[in-house]
């Protein structure tokens, strides 16, 4: 195996990165399907959400030399995005590599594996995305990887330059081009949620607002005449 090493992206406009920090990916989860990395990616720090531009990183098994070098090659408003290759035994990913992240001005990493010292990483404030801890940490054995290729993470395709929005929910990979669509969307309909619980609270029921219902009991009448 070889180091394949490509230019960095582009970045996201920062009035769309904006639009799409204040965004929840299980409302965009109401309108979209694709994009969304296995649910087992979750959140070291509860509470945290982010927006930035995809910066991907594919190393194999036990080798994180090529995710050490990428660190120092990383811009304000990235997010370190890591495929591990199949890989779910070797963390790639602790306290001092989240350091060195989020000095380099990285907003987060998300990791297609587990990584280690959770307490170090929350204590450093830098956001992470894997799936669980792992006591087992890869080495620098300098074997391969790729820099800035499409890769995959959480069963999704992620192409250098992508949009990616996590939060406690999840996280989304999408195309710089539909980002600003997406959180117009999502901001719209987050505007609008307090008037329906408002609406709940006062006693009208959520199968009448949304129709449910309706479709219960139309359904119902036909299986009765039947």
């Amino acid at each position: 195996m070889s180091f394949v090493i490509r230019d960095l992206p582009p970045q996201l406009d920062a009035r769309v990165l904006e639009k799409l920090a204040r965004a929840e990916t299980a409302t965009i989860g109401h309108l979209r399907q694709q994009g969304f990395a296995d649910r087992r990616i979750q959140c070291i720090q509860p509470g945290a959400r982010i927006a930035g531009t995809a910066v991907t990183v594919a190393i194999p098994g036990q080798d994180s030399a090529l995710l050490h070098h990428a660190l120092g090659l990383l811009r304000p408003g990235d997010v370190l995005v890591i495929d591990r290759l199949g890989d779910d035994r070797h963390a790639c990913l602790g306290g001092g590599v989240a350091v060195a992240a989020k000095a380099a001005g990285a907003v987060a990493a998300i990791v297609d594996g587990p990584c280690t010292d959770f307490s170090e990483i929350r204590a450093e404030g830098f956001p992470v995305w894997c799936k669980g801890p792992s006591a087992i940490t890869t080495r620098i054995y300098g074997i391969g990887g790729a820099f800035n290729t499409p890769i995959s993470c959480g069963g999704v395709v992620v192409n250098p330059g992508d949009a990616v929005l996590a939060d406690e929910s999840g996280v989304l990979f999408m195309s710089a081009d539909v980002a600003e669509a997406m959180a117009d969307w999502a901001l719209e309909k987050m505007q609008n949620e307090p008037k329906l619980h408002q609406r709940l609270r006062a006693g009208e029921k959520l199968g009448d607002i949304s129709g449910a219902s309706q479709i219960v009991v139309a359904k119902l009448s036909q299986q009765s005449s039947v």
